[in-house]
C-alpha cells in the first residue's frame, strides 16, 4: 500500500471541482486510457480576468485524482499567467508529498493546465508540437518534456525520470537515450555560471511613480487602445493602486476587464512596479 499523506487521502476521497464547464475558456486533455492515466481540465475566467471556475475529469489512481483536485484549488482566483507558473513540485508539496512512483501524476496535472492555457490562447486542441522529438514511444513522452522534469526536479537517474513522466517505463528501449538527456542537463547545469546577486531596484517616490505611470500610459497603452477607437483616462494613483476609466469604444466593451488586467495592468507592472493593481472607476 502506498504511503499517502492525509491531504492526498482527503482529496482522493473528497475531490474538489469534479465535472464539466459549459463553454469553458480553456480545455486541456493529456494522457490516455491505454497508458492508465487520462486527465481533462477546463477553466473559465471571471470579469476580472482571473480563473473563476475550474473543473476536471480524470481516470487514474488516487494520486491522479488528488493531484487534479489540488491543482484546481491552487489555480482558482489566479490570473492565467500566475497559474501558468505552477510547477509539478508545487502540486506535490501542496498535497504534503507524493510517493516517488506517483510523481508523474503531479506532472500530468501541470501538463493538463498548460494544454488548457494553450487552448485558451490559440484555440488549438493539440498541445504538443509536431516538431517535438518523441523519446519514449510507449508513453509518447518528448525530449522537451524529459528535459523539463529533469531540470525542474533536479533528477539524476532514469528511474527518477520514469517516476515523474513514465518515460522508460514500458519496453525500456529508450532508457539509454533518457540517460543521455539526464547527463546533458547535468552538464549544462554544471557549466552555467552562478547567477549574479540580485540587484534590488531603487524604490520610486510617489511622485516618480505617478509620472512614470502617466508616461507608460501615453507611450505604451493609449496608442494601442486608440487603434480600435478606444481610450483611457487616469482617474487616480494612490500607492500601488491605479484607477482608470475606459473611454470611446472601450467603454462598456465586453473585453474591458480582460484589457484592464492582461494589457494595462501587465504593462504597468512590467515598466513601473510589479505590485501595481489597476481598477476601473466611474
Amino acid at each position: 500500500m502506498w504511503n499517502y499523506s492525509e491531504t492526498v487521502m482527503d482529496h482522493f476521497r473528497n475531490p474538489r471541482n469534479v465535472g464539466k464547464i459549459e463553454q469553458p475558456d480553456g480545455t486541456g486533455t493529456v494522457g490516455s486510457l491505454a497508458c492508465g492515466d487520462a486527465l481533462t481540465l477546463m477553466f473559465k475566467l471571471g470579469a476580472d480576468g482571473r480563473i473563476a471556475d475550474v473543473k476536471f475529469q480524470t481516470f487514474g489512481c488516487a494520486s491522479a485524482i488528488a493531484s487534479s483536485s489540488a491543482l484546481t484549488e491552487m489555480v482558482l482566483g489566479k490570473t492565467v499567467e500566475e497559474a501558468e507558473r505552477i510547477t509539478n513540485k508545487e502540486i506535490a508539496d501542496y498535497l504534503g508529498g507524493l510517493p516517488d512512483q506517483k510523481m508523474h501524476c503531479s506532472v500530468m496535472g501541470r501538463e493538463a493546465l498548460e494544454a488548457a492555457i494553450h487552448n485558451y490562447r490559440t484555440g488549438e486542441t493539440i498541445f504538443k508540437s509536431l516538431e517535438d522529438h518523441i523519446v519514449c514511444t510507449c508513453f509518447g513522452v518528448s525530449e522537451n518534456e524529459i528535459r523539463r522534469v529533469v531540470t525542474e526536479n533536479s533528477l539524476t537517474t532514469v528511474d527518477e525520470v520514469t517516476n515523474f513522466c513514465k518515460a522508460g517505463g514500458g519496453c525500456g528501449m529508450c532508457r539509454d537515450d533518457i540517460q543521455k538527456l539526464v547527463d546533458a542537463v547535468r552538464e549544462t547545469r554544471a557549466a552555467t555560471p552562478p547567477a549574479a546577486p540580485a540587484v534590488t531596484p531603487k524604490r520610486l517616490s510617489n511622485l516618480q511613480k505617478m509620472r512614470l505611470v502617466e508616461e507608460i500610459v501615453e507611450r505604451e497603452i493609449r496608442p494601442q487602445l486608440r487603434k480600435d477607437g478606444g481610450d483611457i483616462e487616469l482617474l487616480d494613483i494612490e500607492g500601488d493602486r491605479v484607477t482608470i476609466a475606459f473611454r470611446g469604444m472601450c467603454a462598456g466593451c465586453h473585453s474591458a476587464a480582460f484589457t484592464r488586467q492582461e494589457f494595462i495592468q501587465a504593462r504597468l507592472r512590467e515598466f513601473v512596479d510589479p505590485a501595481i493593481t489597476v481598477e476601473e472607476g466611474a
